[in-house]
Order: C-alpha cells, then structure tokens, then sequence
C-alpha cells in the first residue's frame, strides 16, 4: 500500500458510545482515516462490501451477528485484516482466540468490560494495531483459512517437487552451514518467541510436534494477561504434546510445551539435575513486552547442559534478535526463523535473519519438521 495515502478504518461495535470513542482515537491520524462504522456483523459484512475499507477493528460480542460470525463470512466473502476488541473474561478470552484462529490478524483487550468508559488507557495500543493491520497482506489472511484437504494437498505437491523433503530449499536460503557439531544424543530444549499472527503460527507448529518429543518446549507469545491460559487450553486440545501456561517452581518435562502467562517474563533456575520454570514480574518489560522473547533467550543461554533449538516466528518488533545474540554466544544452538512468505508481520523473524545467526528459514507449516530433524 501506498505510504502517503491514509489507510481506511471501518470501526464495528453495537455500542455507539464505543463506536465514537474509537473514532475519536483517529481524529488527528495523518496515516488512517474512519470511513465508516457499522452496528453489528450482518451491518459490518455489507459495509465492508461497499465501503473497502483497509482495516476493520470488531467487538466481539454484539447482537444479531456477533464478532465470530461475523469474521468466519468476512474472510470468505470479503478478507480484510481485522482488530478483535475482546473482553479479558475468560469467555472473552476463549473467543479472541478462536477469531485468531479464523483470521483476525490480532485482539485488543478493553480495560473494562464491553462499555469500556476508560479506553483512553489502550487508545496508544489501538492505533498502533490499525496501522500495522492495515499493511497485512489480504492474501496471507486468506492463506490461513483455506480447508484442511487443499492444505494437505498443498503440501504433498511441495514434498513432491522438493525431492530431498525439508532440507533443499531451507539450506539454499541462509549462507550458513548447517551445523556439524550438533549431537542429537545430548539433552535439548526448544524455544519459540511469536507475537502478532503468533496464535495461528504455534497451532501450525506445535501440533505437528509427536508426543514422544524428547525435549521440552518453552514459548513466549505475547498477549496480556488472561489469554496465554485459553491459548494454552486450545493447543493442548488440538496437540499430541501436552500444552500448558507455565506455572512458578514447576520442572519442565520432555513433551510438554510451557506457555509464559501475560505479565510474566519467563525463567529459569536450576534444582539438582533439573531446571524449574520462574516466573517474574519483577524485571519489567523488555521493549514494551512482559513477557520477553529476549528475556526468555537470555534466561536459557545460562544452561550449558542443554542444546538450544531457537525458533522466531511472526510478530512486529525485534524482540529475541539480542537474546539470540546471547544463545549463540552460549552452547550449541541452531536458530530456526520462520520465512517472509508465511509470516503474518515478517518483524521479529526478519530481525533475527538481520543478526546473520539464523541457520534455517522455513515457511510456518514446515517449521515442526525443521525442528524434529534436530532432535531425532
């Protein structure tokens, strides 16, 4: 999309206190403009239809068509990257991840509710979503609802023109050598650092991962509190390997993938031969976020007794590029990012390849594999 020209807002939400609030968020925008607002689903679909607009911000919970409904027709009819306005209620939470799911490109959660009288706290937050939902590619959006039987008939024509599976075209996208020295007797961890597009990326990823992983799996998506548990919850429903939020003082276990809960940057400690999750709040937020993909990088470059698998996924930003710097620098680490053509927001994952330590970049549906290849 054109830079100088204003990105068009359609804002949809069945409270007319809700649907002024937001527009006034816009009023001194030079890069986004309202052109609209529609009262539920059923108004937003037409609207969308007439009115073309870039990016469309959407409660949840409205009348007649709710925020689900509405979405699912959305990305059939008329795909635009879409905002979900959530309430951080649990059934709040379990909705925004199901609409990321169906192809909302990411969530905001009101402070307070559906009447959020205080949204001025997230109006920052709000317009910095809009601005980077609006240079979404409508074909990746599209991309991430097409039926599981043309997806696997997809990926059977790409392992068909591969030949040698994974490995070609991966090696031919980083100058770096595959490394030699990886042993695949020693202990491992694997670590995924996400963030906008992130929800969708780990379901592609983690249930492709068996359940006889022989290492633990450490995540950090960022989202607030109050969502990493229902993100959790519908992993571990969908997966072969046991999916939690991380708890403080638990040890970690081979085929089990520990989720940072919102507002806690995820640690480390060792106990005896084992290591035990920490989860702190004391340490505050790393470029804006708590928890860190750097922190949790960091953390686990202590730890000279594991092997490191490091992957970075979609997400705006470059949080993990430092922390990879220190896993690198620390033990045997093979960093895994995952490619342009796939990502949601290529951010993070392009700021890792700028670090020149990213030994394989892989589309998201291959990414299980890459990292199986490291470890059996």
């Amino acid at each position: 999309m054109d830079s100088s020209k204003k990105s068009r807002l359609l804002i949809v939400d069945d409270s007319a206190f809700m649907r002024k609030l937001i527009s006034d968020f816009f009023i001194d925008q030079s890069s986004v403009e309202v052109i609209g607002t529609a009262r539920n689903g059923l108004d937003a679909i037409k609207k969308i239809q007439q009115l073309k607009p870039d990016v469309v911000t959407m409660d949840v919970e409205m009348p007649v068509m709710n925020g689900l409904e509405a979405l699912t027709e959305i990305m059939d009819v008329c795909p635009v990257p879409v905002i979900m306005l959530s309430s951080s209620t649990q059934q709040g939470a379990e909705a925004t991840i199901t609409a990321m799911e169906k192809g909302a490109v990411d969530f905001v959660a009101k402070p307070s509710g559906a009447i959020s009288l205080d949204l001025h706290k997230i109006k920052d937050e709000v317009i910095h979503k809009v601005q980077q939902a609006a240079q979404v590619s409508v074909a990746k959006l599209k991309k991430t609802v097409v039926n599981k039987a043309s997806r696997e008939m997809e990926t059977n024509i790409k392992s068909f023109t591969r030949g040698h599976e994974l490995q070609q075209p991966l090696q031919q996208k980083v100058d770096r050598p595959i490394r030699t020295n990886w042993s695949k007797t020693s202990k491992k961890i694997v670590l995924i650092g996400t963030s906008t597009g992130g929800p969708r990326a780990l379901q592609e990823v983690i249930t492709k991962l068996p359940k006889s992983i022989n290492a633990p799996i450490l995540i950090v998506q960022h989202m607030p509190p109050g969502f990493t548990k229902s993100l959790s919850e519908r992993l571990n429903h969908l997966s072969s390997i046991s999916v939690k939020e991380a708890e403080h003082g638990e040890t970690i276990q081979n085929g089990t993938a520990y989720i940072s809960p919102g507002g806690y940057h995820l640690k480390l400690r060792k106990v005896g031969k084992n290591l035990e999750i920490v989860l702190d709040q004391t340490e505050p937020p790393r470029l804006g976020h708590r928890p860190a993909v750097d922190v949790m990088f960091e953390e686990v470059s202590r730890f000279n007794d594991f092997d490191k698998i490091a992957v970075i996924m979609t997400g705006m930003g470059y949080d993990g590029s430092k922390g990879l710097k220190a896993l690198k620098q620390n033990g045997n680490v093979v960093a895994i990012a995952e490619s342009q053509e796939t990502c949601i927001v290529y951010g993070m994952p392009k700021a890792a390849v700028e670090t020149n330590l990213v030994d394989e970049i892989a589309d998201v549906d291959d990414i299980a594999g890459v990292i199986m290849k490291y470890l059996s």
